[in-house]
């Protein structure tokens, strides 16, 4: 089980193919941006139709013979780097494997073990992992624009930046502790409390105050509703009108009041009254600012308004104090690198990253159905101070039904993500800058997968790898890549396959590895060909049994305890979806036998709120989907789905043909073609996988022509915490 770090096995052949990379190149670039130029994408032909005087028409005109004219000058260099670069792909590694130690801070704060999260030992109640897969469309920039992309190192560096920003926000989660009730329905949670405040990671460090997000942080909001008084209700306790702002008086202990040390709302010596100042005390039984039962943060039981001293009365009305409420928040330590001793950027930092930018907006708040949220100090408690500024958003997590687990459209990807599957990472640069924004997150980034040229099952050439990256916070102790031998056509050019990983994700009381699989896959493409798809289905399973067996063999002369396996997760663009009657062949085939889709009732049927993943690429640059809020809202709205997403080809309609603008009628929510599934055979026994949510994430907006998928998976061990 020996990890692959650099591509040869020697530095003379290493040297060689940098060499011969070096003549093959210049020709390589000019050839990409001579058929870059002859394809434009709807957001330059909309640039170049509100240009008046012809100006970015006229630089392809020049720029399109000058690009030809260095062509074949450059001809020369790249056929003889090719004679060198060819023969030394037999002999390449299938993958390169990079690992970048984590930074002193976060192993000091225990963020942070000999691999990047804690591993320690085995709880005996499980733990939860996160998973997310994303098909990133990173082509060379001629071929990406054929699905409307271009720009594509430039893409390349903003995904990352979006992923990691997203997975490294605070993780808020709130649990009900109630016999009958098992969500927050929106009039209990909406009186809870107004909005979270933005806040960002670095929020748990007070001592440092500038991130990546520069003025996004400091920005400040307007007042939304508050918790205690209807919108249209005047002398507010807490919100003082807008001419008192300037005032150091506490709005809920008047002047001439006893001194309260405790209170959250002024500072220490200020005047205040024990007296609450919404009702005289003991006359109002249902005072929105006295109940019992709030659990706030990390176990606070005192009423974040008011201290022990103060008689409380239960009321389910309360606004910080919802019935049987906790609410619990962790985020991953912070890049030390991500600090900025201000807040100014470049302007390219921040024209590439509006999307980033945003992360810190909308999707901290994440409940049932509530409006509302809770404002989020720095040290995880509940803040009410009237002038720290809020918002409030809509809850966007559901639960279907009988379904066990939450689900939602989410603009941001999951808080504390632990495994990244990403697929189409073919362009060489782009794979450089993807892996350099990810490794501030990611420990461990298994890039580069794939074979060029001509290699074993891959007989015919490959010009493009296959396109597979993965990435963990948990140390990879195994990895193996197959490449499908049945590639046809335009697919064929790639070395499409699977990716498969072992992962260490802690150590048992008796000193046992507990470890889980993961399987990175890209399908054949080309419609119609669903035998060759099904062929590779096949291929899938077979190769994974093989790695499961190889990888738990201990080494010869070595005596180890067996491996306690926790999960078994298979992620990627798997190039069929499960509602059209033309991939009926692939609905059926074993893989879903062995493996559960979260998404899925059965063949043929999705369960209600499953969604489309492949996105209509005329659509991509509109103003309605062109930020991660913006899709959001278009993919929660049914005529808005309809509109931008790709739905299965009818008999009237062209497969090739543009999704917008048509009159058909449409049924199910669009061709959801990446896919999550696990398998629960194989773990030990007593052991049980739990779905604990499924999201469908819209933070790529403008970036790929696909939605990405999240799901958090949880790991019970049948035993109870000592």
């Amino acid at each position: 089980m020996v990890l692959h770090t650099t591509p040869y096995s020697g530095a003379c052949l290493h040297f060689l193919d940098g060499l011969s990379w070096s003549l093959v190149f210049p020709c390589y670039w000019l050839l990409d941006q001579l058929l870059a130029s002859c394809v434009a994408t709807s957001l330059e032909k909309r640039r170049r139709s509100q240009d008046p005087c012809s100006f970015l028409t006229l630089c392809l005109l020049i720029s399109a013979p000058l690009y030809l004219l260095l062509l074949f000058a450059s001809l020369p260099f790249a056929l003889l780097g090719f004679v060198i670069w060819a023969p030394l792909q037999a002999i390449r590694q299938p993958y390169l494997y990079t690992y970048r130690r984590p930074d002193k801070h976060q192993a000091e704060q225990g963020q942070a073990g000999p691999g990047g999260v804690g591993l320690g030992e085995w709880r005996p109640q499980g733990r939860s992992f996160c998973f997310c897969s994303a098909n990133v469309c990173l082509l060379p920039d001629s071929l990406a624009r054929f699905n409307n992309l271009s720009d594509t190192h430039r893409r390349a560096r903003e995904v990352g930046k979006r992923i990691r920003n997203g997975a490294s926000r605070p993780q808020i989660k709130i649990y009900i502790d109630s016999p009958t009730n098992t969500s927050i329905s929106a009039a209990s949670f909406s009186s809870l409390a107004t909005g979270f405040r933005r806040t960002s990671s670095l929020d748990q460090r007070p001592d440092q105050t500038h991130t990546t997000n520069g003025p996004a942080d400091t920005e400040t909001e307007p007042l939304t509703e508050c918790p205690i008084h209807p919108s249209d209700a005047a002398n507010c306790p807490v919100h003082p009108s807008a001419g008192d702002q300037g005032t150091s008086e506490c709005p809920l202990h008047p002047e001439g009041g006893d001194t309260t040390e405790d209170c959250p709302l002024h500072p220490a010596g200020t005047n205040s009254s024990s007296e609450c100042p919404v009702h005289i005390s003991g006359e109002a039984p249902d005072c929105p600012l006295h109940s019992t039962g709030a659990q706030v943060g990390h176990g606070h039981h005192d009423c974040p308004v008011h201290g022990e001293g103060i008689q409380t009365k239960a009321s389910s009305d309360c606004p910080p104090h919802a019935s049987a409420v906790q609410i619990s928040i962790s985020a991953p330590e912070p890049d030390p690198q991500e600090v900025e001793t201000g807040n100014h950027r470049t302007g390219d930092q921040v024209a590439g990253d509006t999307g980033s930018m945003t992360a810190s907006r909308e999707s901290l708040a994440r409940y049932h159905g509530g409006d509302g949220g809770v404002g989020i100090s720095s040290n995880n408690t509940l803040s009410h101070v009237p002038r720290t500024s809020f918002f409030k958003r809509p809850g966007r997590k559901r639960r279907h039904g009988d379904e066990t687990f939450d689900h939602d459209i989410s603009a941001f990807f999951p808080a504390n993500l632990d495994f990244l599957a990403l697929q189409e990472v073919f362009d060489h640069g782009s794979t450089t800058r993807l892996q350099c924004q990810l490794h501030r997150y990611f420990p461990y980034v298994l890039s580069d997968v794939g074979r060029y040229g001509w290699k074993g099952c891959c007989s015919r050439f490959k010009f493009l790898n296959s396109g597979l990256m993965l990435a963990s916070r948990y140390p990879i102790l195994d990895a193996r890549f197959e490449c499908y031998p049945n590639g046809r056509g335009e697919d064929a050019l790639a070395a499409k396959g699977a990716l498969f990983a072992k992962v260490h994700v802690g150590t048992s009381h008796q000193e046992q590895r507990v470890v889980g699989y993961l399987t990175c896959t890209h399908l054949h493409a080309i419609e119609g060909d669903a035998s060759v798809r099904c062929e590779q289905l096949d291929l899938l399973l077979q190769w994974g049994a093989e790695f499961r067996q190889s990888s738990s063999q201990p080494p010869e002369g070595e005596k180890v305890l067996e491996d306690l396996v926790a999960f078994d997760v298979v992620l990627g663009d798997l190039n069929f979806d499960n509602c059209s009657s033309e991939d009926k062949l692939e609905q059926q085939h074993a893989l879903f036998t062995q493996y559960k889709d979260p998404c899925r009732l059965g063949p043929g049927e999705d369960k209600p709120w499953a969604l489309g993943t492949l996105l209509d690429p005329s659509g991509l640059y509109d103003d309605e989907v062109s930020s991660p809020e913006s899709l959001q809202k278009v993919m929660e709205n049914e005529e808005g789905r309809k509109e931008y997403l790709v739905f299965p080809p009818s008999k009237s309609q062209c497969p090739a043909s543009s999704q917008k603008g048509r009159k058909i009628p449409l049924k199910g929510n669009g061709r959801r073609i990446d896919y999550m599934l696990y398998s629960d055979e194989g773990l030990q026994q007593d052991w049980k996988l739990e779905i604990e949510e499924f999201s469908f994430v819209t933070q790529l907006a403008g970036l790929t022509d696909h939605l990405s998928v999240a799901m958090r998976l949880a790991v019970s061990t049948g035993e109870e915490e000592p």
